[in-house]
């Protein structure tokens, strides 16, 4: 097992707040998808690199549970870790904290591997190589997965 996670800092901007100051629900999936991006790239396969393999991967479900809010000019810490990595599927576990580690949202992302031409394929070995340290055993996963 590994406790590898990986995190990816955010400062809460204006323009993804609400009139009330917080963000506005629908971001955190932007902020979930930045985080994503990082972390391929983190894992030394950037997600540009493998769109240029003919390998995308579509979200195709999210689970999210909101648990506090985050304003404006906050630092979130995003989490990440493989839930599931199988042969054409990938699922994240997920986090966003406050800096005082109060939990802002925890979440789940299942992803399909695909080609441009949004066909199913299987997920690149050196890819499943280079993921495989973030894996979490199924007693760890119930940490990043929300009740919902």
């Amino acid at each position: 097992m590994s406790d590898r996670i990986f995190r990816h800092t955010h400062r809460v901007s204006y323009a993804e707040c609400t009139l009330g100051n917080h963000i506005y629900y629908a971001r955190y999936f932007d902020l979930l998808e930045t985080a994503r991006g990082e972390f391929f790239r983190a894992a030394g396969l950037p997600l540009l690199e493998l769109q240029g393999r003919d390998t995308v991967f579509p979200v195709i479900e999210v689970r999210a549970r909101f648990k506090s809010p985050a304003r404006y000019d906050d630092l979130l810490q995003i989490e990440l870790r493989i839930l599931a990595l199988e042969k054409i599927r990938l699922t994240f576990g997920c986090r966003i904290l406050q800096q005082d580690g109060r939990l802002v949202l925890e979440a789940t992302t299942e992803h399909v591997c695909a080609t441009l031409a949004e066909k199913p394929k299987r997920l690149p070995e050196d890819l499943k190589t280079a993921l495989r340290p973030y894996c979490c055993e199924r007693e760890d996963a119930s940490s990043m997965t929300p009740d919902v």
